[in-house]
């Protein structure tokens, strides 16, 4: 009885422990990030043999003060969240509403609609950027709000979410609601919307860092300093000789806070979206 409760007892301490390992092992970039934030310059890049490059040796936030003195972050931020909320509230509503139809309506053409969707999501950006780019040009919309906007308004991998999650939902459910004289509109909004929180937290935790860490297209179509997003302003440290590595890493802390807020306030909801609907054919 003993040998078998101490065989339990290693069984999950190695389980605990390779769990801790692996997390620190994907965790421990951030961190560096982090020290090297409050670091003087020529101290970064020392020690980085040795664990004690995780430790921030004469921390101070003289980084951090260089950044939003060179940057009008309020403005950077504004721009950033601005577009990714436009991106997000299309996203949801209407890619929603497809994987829906999708799910549980009945019309002709709807597998090869369904067959369509799924092969556009293995299509990369980088194959349609240029013909994006000529058509946001010949429209007008360069350096425009609807250019950061309308490409991404349609997702691919949204509606497939969606459409995953909603086959789930009880044809019953529906079907009741029908009876009680509910339209299929009303019933996707008082009745599908709130019981699909998980997926809805998917798609816009999926949707939000994506975006939030797009630079090519944005680099594309916003020309002007005050309509920059953050990661375009980002790479005014970059631009100017000699690099500040220091700076940099305050700016990309700055920069990965509102994930991190985001992520530590919706990982429950995110995690359940996916085992429900993110691995299921």
């Amino acid at each position: 009885m003993k040998g078998l409760k101490a065989a339990n007892f290693m069984t999950k301490f190695l389980f605990y422990a390779g769990n801790v390992i692996i997390g620190l092992i994907f965790v421990s970039p951030l961190i560096w990030m982090i020290s090297a934030s409050l670091k003087p310059e020529a101290l970064i890049f020392a020690n980085m043999n040795s664990i004690t490059t995780f430790i921030p040796v004469q921390a101070s936030l003289d980084n951090f003060a260089e950044v939003f003195s060179r940057l009008n972050m309020v403005q950077v931020f504004k721009n950033t969240f601005v577009y990714i909320a436009l991106i997000l509230v299309f996203d949801l509503l209407l890619n929603s509403i497809c994987g829906y139809a999708l799910a549980k309506f009945d019309f002709r053409g709807k597998e090869l609609m369904l067959n369509f969707v799924v092969a556009l999501m293995v299509l990369p950006m980088e194959a349609i950027m240029l013909p994006l780019y000529i058509e946001m040009s010949q429209l007008g919309w360069v350096n425009t709000l609807a250019a950061l906007v309308i490409p991404f308004v349609a997702n691919c991998f949204s509606i497939y979410m969606f459409r995953q999650f909603f086959c789930d939902i009880p044809d019953e459910l529906l079907e009741a609601a029908s009876i009680d004289g509910s339209g299929p509109i009303r019933t996707f909004f008082t009745i599908v919307m709130p019981i699909s929180k998980t997926v809805y937290a998917t798609v816009f935790i999926l949707d939000f860092v994506a975006h939030w860490n797009d630079f090519m297209w944005p680099f594309l179509v916003m020309t002007g300093e005050t309509k920059r997003t953050i990661q375009l302003a980002i790479q005014v440290f970059f631009g100017t000789q000699p690099v500040h590595y220091s700076a940099i890493m305050a700016a990309l802390v700055v920069s990965a806070i509102p994930m991190l807020i985001m992520f530590i306030f919706m990982q429950k909801y995110y995690i359940e979206g996916i085992a429900s609907s993110g691995i299921k054919g």
